[in-house]
């Protein structure tokens, strides 16, 4: 049996993990392979809205995406999981759970930049003090970064193009696709 590979993403908030997703995602299902992205917001809004973000409920819910990983790897040619997995200690046992085929990709941008793009809006409620929980802002929910991610993509200094190529190529070479345009 032939598990499909999973690239568990973490980085913070609005610094790039489900547009690149889903913009790999489409390529590779052009190719022909079958893509699952499971994204954190989804996820969260569709399976786990009974948990909260406190440092417990977010390895929890990263448990459970890592047991829908389990589910769904017979079905799937590659799983795609954007979620922001702050935790160092989460991110180990997921891989001890999804080996052989798992990748940890950091995705990276400054503070800065996250904080200029602010898609949702967290970055300003939690500068007006509506928001005391946003992770890697928050002394409540820091954010650890990989020490020795798989693939790292700072996105702060990479277009959103380039980002998504770099990808593509690095799912490719774990795919052992040698011919593929990219």
């Amino acid at each position: 049996m032939i598990l499909s590979k999973v690239f568990w993403f973490t980085g913070l908030s609005g610094v790039g993990k489900t547009t690149v997703a889903n913009s790999v995602k489409d390529f590779f299902e052009q190719k022909g392979y079958r893509v699952l992205v499971l994204d954190g917001d989804n996820v969260r809004q569709e399976l786990h809205q009974h948990l909260g973000f406190s440092p417990s409920e977010i390895k929890r819910n990263n448990l459970l995406i890592a047991k829908l990983c389990q589910k769904h790897r017979c079905e799937n040619d590659i799983i795609f999981v954007p979620i922001i997995s702050p935790y160092r200690e989460s991110r180990s046992l997921v891989r001890s759970m999804l080996r052989p085929g798992f990748y940890e990709i950091h995705f990276d941008a400054d503070i800065e930049i996250l904080c200029q793009r602010d898609t949702k809006g967290l970055y300003a409620m939690a500068q007006q003090g509506k928001m005391d929980n946003l992770i890697g802002v928050s002394g409540k929910n820091v954010y650890e970064a990989p020490v020795e991610p798989d693939f790292y993509i700072n996105t702060g200094t990479m277009s959103e193009e380039e980002a998504t190529k770099s990808f593509k190529k690095f799912v490719a070479s774990k795919m052992d696709v040698k011919a593929m345009r990219i």
